[in-house]
């Protein structure tokens, strides 16, 4: 960062200034003193459509009020600027709070306490609790609107300061004696403070003041230090937390003298705190507004003169010194940041002085692609975002611990910290879009990061580190193999700053030995194509050769460099000291060729010198040509001549062919996320403005002559470009020659061979980019043919369609179409699918309309256009595919059998799980493997025991039979299992409906074979022998047996726990026949149940007779029956009241009777109800009752 004094405001009648306060939000500075003095003020902002923006633009007082209300000196000013207050406060203790209304300042509510002085005042981070203390100990705790929330009295303490913590849990009190407590925002004491950077202190100390930055603008780093606590004898200690506990060995020690830093280290324990020796009086410290850099105000003894000079030191979180100001006057009061972190107030005698600031931003520019970072509150990364000037368009990159941003030609590099546990660091080589391509972990810390086209140089303070980087483009196999060998051979080095490398082959990649600390550490250092320099705290320059990193030359300064840079043909070296000034050194002296390799006292040192330099570009096409920026004025020099300065505030991007790229940072970095494209702003250099005006002005001739007395490529492309608009075409030729642009040497071969001069004029004015002058002047020639190409060349085919339908007579059809399908493709490319199907239709591109169909899921389109496809055509198998991949089936078959392809439309069903398709299509097109294939996924998925899947396949590829068999399977296993019987009953079912879709099978594929040359009952007949030939002839016969066992299970217990108990016994008297599927002692065991409810103990007697015969049984058990069954017929006689018709009721005349599967009686009459498909009866008023068939749940007809 570089700072320098631009304004200084005084105070009428001398009056002795000893508070200052800047207003973040909305600008307005408040500064307090002597005899009641209370001033508002605020600085213009420029407008919108002012040219000059920034620091650069004029800065006089929109405001100059003076507040009445204070007799004694006002000691504490403080905003509240989320509500627009003010609060300040006398030496008499009375408190004012001050409110802006119409633009002016007015009291709004006044305190005094009458007993004490206010000391200190803090609003807390959202404004809305002020705490104030008074010398006397006594703590108040207000709201914004007023109200008293809390008091204290801490008895026996003088308090001085206060501060909240960022989240308003915590007050810091800060006592006269320098000790700080801790508080809860209720007021209750939690701990003193260690304040560490006081040991080995004697005497009595101060605080000069507390600050507790609330990370509104976000950290720098994650957990960064944001609590700085200062001593009046400028021994100084940053926090991150307000319980940082530490020993000072362990913590950051930094002694600072008016030069600058002696000594600085980064602390390695995260819990340590930073602690500092200014070695200055201090006055007052304030964070700027992001946490980045902390300003430290007071006075210091010069060692020269023999008096205290005032001065203000810049430190960053670590601890690091960045800057010293000295400012004039006897006493400094007072220091503020204004809310951008551009300016800064101090308060010095009876003076306002103000300093810009131009922050070290981390920022670069790489192919029209301005590269920045900035933090938020809601990340702890960076925020980088690549903003691309020329399309306006920005990509965001979020970076953990970054530290730096390095760019050059078209790539930059991001300097990071690997991990916080690990001190490694990785350079990322990134495109001007933030996609990263290549990266390196090292081990030392990249401080200075430089980069060439080929190389990128990172240095500590003792060493530094190269990698010769390649970007591949489209490299073979070949050179990505030679790419990995180099790669071994040292594309990466390391060297320490002590050592003297020859540029053969050593500095190879070993980080061990580069840790020795030097005592000349390196400052800076730049490159360029050829040459490398390193310079060091003592003004030793080293001068280096690239690509071999060898030492050249060691050269020796009268100052410590702080910024480096090299002209574009490395001759001349450009150099910023710590205080701004910019001197030049040339490495390759002028008329002196010797090369003595030792320390060189000045290679053809120059006079020159300016002051206040905080950046310089050097021109990338001119060696004697550079810019400067000095203050806010932009200074161009050609041989170290100056031409009249620029006002403005931005920071160079790039110099070359005369112009002057340069971008408002302070501006972008306001509003980070939308940058504005008039935030960059091109110079031309005179030479360019003089020969513009010239040739405007003058003519061709004198501007020529002009221009080979100052001769530049941009000058004469300018000259060459004049000449063709007046088509002076010898001139032109001449210019174009001289720039060496073989396009425009061709082009104006290409127009002297034109007759026309209205037609060289259309082709000027399209060489020039003025495309609607050119087409209008080729078709007042009627050449819209010349009209209709050059719209083509530009790929406006939108234009080329208007002019082909505009034109008079047939327009080409070819023509036509490829217009319908480029402006087809147009919408393609931004997925406007709807669009381009217009166009495409228009065009009858096939291709891409069932391309567009798909994209839209329009599938009737796409089976349209499959449909209007002539056969074999090569689109279809891509329509097909396209089917698939939706699961439409039929038509990926309709659309592979179009095609002539059977085998792809198989494999398509067989994908889709269409088996029956599959089969069906394997067969009408005699391919075998269908069968091997469908047997081998029936093994593959019972191996994995997926049962219920394989059966699914059999069914889909009409293997009825095969399906039947594993669902009988299933339903066995399950009975066994003792599942509930409702289940075991639908799984019986399932497996008999199977079987009935393989009787069906079979009937129709007879049917189909006899074609009516046999009768019905024939065909029939041989279905049945069919059948029985080919199949298990238990499943195909008893296919219901197990359906029907569980159906008159469930139907008993249900008739038996809905009381009609007669008919439960009939129901379990059917069990019966079914011992082979039920087990016996449940059949029995129901049938014994439900005829003792019927007082049928006859048949329960034969029941209990059954239970104790079986075998299955344990004597246990059986004796438990055998119990039971004495129980009950010790009581009750053995005897069925209706015997005869128990046992006769199921014998008709004719044999069995059919049974009611609704109620489970036999069916004595002659009309029944038969269902379709289980083929079992009912009667009928029974099944008029029900919807569904009580056995196979199909619906009732």
């Amino acid at each position: 960062m570089f700072i320098y004094l631009s304004k200084k405001i005084a105070i009428p009648n001398s009056i002795r200034l000893k508070c200052v306060s800047w207003n973040k939000e909305q600008g307005f500075i408040a500064c307090g003193g002597d005899d009641g003095l209370l001033k508002v003020l605020k600085l213009e902002t420029q407008t919108d459509d002012a040219k000059v923006k920034g620091l650069a633009a004029p800065s006089n007082l929109s405001m100059n009020q003076t507040l009445e209300g204070h007799s004694g000196a006002v000691q504490v000013v403080t905003w509240n600027e989320q509500y627009q207050k003010l609060t300040t406060s006398d030496q008499n203790g009375l408190i004012i709070v001050w409110m802006l209304y119409k633009g002016s300042w007015y009291e709004e509510m006044i305190n005094n306490r009458n007993k004490s002085v206010v000391r200190s005042m803090s609003w807390n981070a959202d404004g809305q609790k002020i705490c104030i203390v008074y010398e006397d100990g006594a703590v108040i705790v207000g709201s914004v609107d007023g109200n008293r929330i809390w008091g204290k009295e801490l008895k026996g303490i003088q308090l001085a300061h206060v501060a909240w913590s960022p989240d308003s849990k915590i007050l810091l009190f800060g006592m006269a004696n320098g000790e700080i407590h801790t508080y809860d925002n209720q007021g209750n004491f939690i701990v003193k403070m260690t304040m560490s950077c006081l040991v080995n202190v004697t005497g009595a100390v101060s605080i000069a003041g507390i600050h507790w930055y609330p990370g509104t603008e976000g950290y720098v780093e994650p957990d960064c230090p944001c609590l700085a606590i200062c001593f009046d004898n400028g021994r100084c200690q940053i926090m991150r937390y307000e319980n940082d506990d530490s020993e000072c060995d362990t913590a950051v020690c930094v002694c600072v003298c008016v030069c600058g830093p002696s000594f600085s280290s980064r602390c390695r324990v995260p819990a340590d705190p930073v602690l500092m020796d200014t070695a200055m009086n201090v006055a007052s410290i304030q964070w700027n507004h992001c946490g980045s850099v902390l300003a430290v105000a007071g006075s210091q003894k010069a060692v020269s003169l023999d008096k205290d000079v005032n001065v203000v030191q810049f430190y960053t979180p670590m601890g690091e010194h960045l800057r010293t100001l000295k400012v004039p006057g006897k006493q400094m009061a007072a220091v503020s940041w204004e809310g951008g972190g551009l300016r800064i107030a101090l308060a010095v005698d009876s003076f306002i002085y103000f300093a810009n600031i131009r922050p070290d931003y981390k920022w670069g520019y790489c192919s029209n692609t301005v590269v920045y970072a900035y933090t938020r509150p809601d990340r702890l990364e960076y925020c980088v975002i690549f903003w691309d000037t020329k399309n306006n368009e920005k990509y965001v990159k979020y970076v953990k611990s970054l530290l730096s941003i390095t760019t050059c030609g078209d790539f930059c590099i991001l300097a990071t910290k690997a991990d916080d546990s690990h001190p490694q660091y990785v350079l990322v080589l990134c495109n001007s879009i933030g996609t990263p391509l290549d990266s390196k972990y090292i081990d030392i810390d990249p401080l200075f990061v430089t980069m060439t086209k080929t190389h990128v140089i990172a240095a500590s303070k003792d060493a530094f580190y190269t990698w010769q980087y390649r970007v591949a483009k489209k490299l073979t196999a070949l050179e990505i193999n030679q790419v990995a060998r180099t790669r071994k051979e040292g594309r990466e080095r390391v060297y320490h700053i002590d050592d003297s490398p020859s540029g053969t082959a050593e500095g190879a990649l070993d980080f061990a030995k580069v840790f020795t600390a030097t005592r000349d550490p390196i400052c800076c250092i730049t490159a360029s194509d050829k040459t490398f320099v390193v310079g060091r705290d003592s003004g030793t320059v080293h001068r280096y050769s690239l690509p071999t990193v060898g030492l050249v030359q060691k050269y020796s300064l009268n100052h410590r460099p702080y910024q480096i840079a090299l002209n574009c043909n490395s001759s001349r070296l450009a150099i910023i000291d710590i205080t701004g000034v910019l001197t030049f050194f040339d490495l390759e002296p002028r008329g002196s060729g010797e090369d003595s390799g030792g320390i060189q006292a000045g290679g053809d040192p120059q006079k020159f010198e300016r002051k206040d330099v905080w950046d310089m570009k050097w021109a990338n096409d001119n060696p004697d040509l550079f810019a400067m920026m000095e203050k806010t004025r932009m200074y161009v020099f050609r041989n170290l001549d100056p031409e009249e300065p620029i006002q403005t505030s931005g920071y160079i991007c790039n110099f070359e062919d005369l112009e002057i790229k340069s971008v408002l940072l302070d501006e972008i970095l306001k509003d980070p996320e939308r940058p504005n494209k008039d935030y960059l702003i091109n110079f031309e250099i005179r030479s360019l403005r003089d020969s513009r005006a010239l040739i405007e002005k003058v003519g061709i001739e004198d501007a020529s002559q002009f221009i080979e007395d100052n001769p530049h490529p941009r000058l004469w492309r300018l000259l060459a470009e004049a000449a063709l608009q007046k088509l002076d075409l010898a001139v032109a030729e001449q210019s174009f020659v001289r720039c060496r642009d073989y396009q425009g040497i061709e082009f104006v071969k290409r127009l002297g061979n034109l007759q026309s001069e209205s037609m060289k004029q259309a082709e000027v004015a399209a060489y020039f980019g003025r495309f609607e002058e050119a087409e209008r002047m080729y078709l007042d020639m009627d050449r819209r043919d010349l009209a209709i190409g050059l719209r083509i060349k530009l790929g406006d085919w939108f234009r080329v369609l208007q002019l082909l339908k505009s034109g008079s007579g047939d327009s080409d059809d070819a023509l036509q179409e490829q217009a319908y399908n480029a402006i087809g493709d147009y919408f393609a490319d931004r997925q406007k699918w709807l669009n381009a199907v217009q166009y495409y239709l228009q065009g009858r591109n096939q291709e891409r309309l069932a391309e567009c169909y798909y994209m839209l899921e329009d599938y009737e389109g796409l089976e349209r256009l499959a449909n209007s496809l002539p056969e074999n055509h090569k689109l279809l198998p891509e329509i097909g595919q396209m089917f698939a991949t939706v699961g439409m089936c039929d038509q990926t078959v309709n659309a592979y059998l179009k095609c002539n392809q059977p085998k792809a439309a198989v494999d398509a069903c067989v994908h889709l799980n269409q088996w029956n398709k599959a089969v069906e299509l394997a067969k009408n097109h005699n391919m075998k493997e269908i069968g091997s294939l469908l047997a081998k996924y029936a093994s593959h998925l019972l191996e994995k025991n997926k049962i219920l899947e394989t059966v699914e396949l059999y069914r889909k590829a009409h293997h009825f039979l095969d399906a039947a068999k594993l669902m009988f399977k299933i339903a066995d296993e399950e009975a066994k299992k003792r599942t509930k019987p409702l289940r075991v009953k639908k799984l019986y079912v399932l497996a008999a409906l199977l079987v009935e879709n393989y009787h069906n099978q079979m009937k129709t594929s007879q049917q189909s074979r006899a074609k009516g040359k046999k009768s019905e009952a024939t065909s029939a007949l041989a279905g049945l022998l069919e059948e029985d030939a080919s199949s298990d002839v238990r499943i195909v016969d008893g296919a219901w047996r197990g359906a029907e066992a569980y159906h008159f299970f469930l139907l008993a217990q249900r008739q038996l726990y809905a009381g009609y108990v007669d008919n439960a016994m009939r129901t379990a008297l059917h069990l019966r026949d079914y011992e082979d599927i039920i087990p016996v002692v449940e059949i029995y065991s129901l049938l014994a149940v439900c005829s003792s409810a019927n007082r049928a103990f006859g048949t329960c007697s034969r029941a209990f007779i059954k239970l104790e015969s079986l075998e299955s049984l344990s004597a246990e058990q059986r004796q438990l029956y055998e119990d039971l069954a004495l129980e009950i017929f010790t009581k009750y006689s053995p005897k069925d009241n209706r015997k005869s018709e128990l046992d006769s009721i199921t014998e008709g005349s004719e044999g069995k009777l059919p049974t009611c599967i609704v109620t489970g009686r036999p069916i004595t009459e002659y009309q029944f109800w038969m269902c379709s498909v289980c083929k079992h009866c009912a009667l009928e008023q029974e099944i008029s009752n029900h919807r569904f068939c009580p056995l196979c749940h199909s619906a009732v007809a």
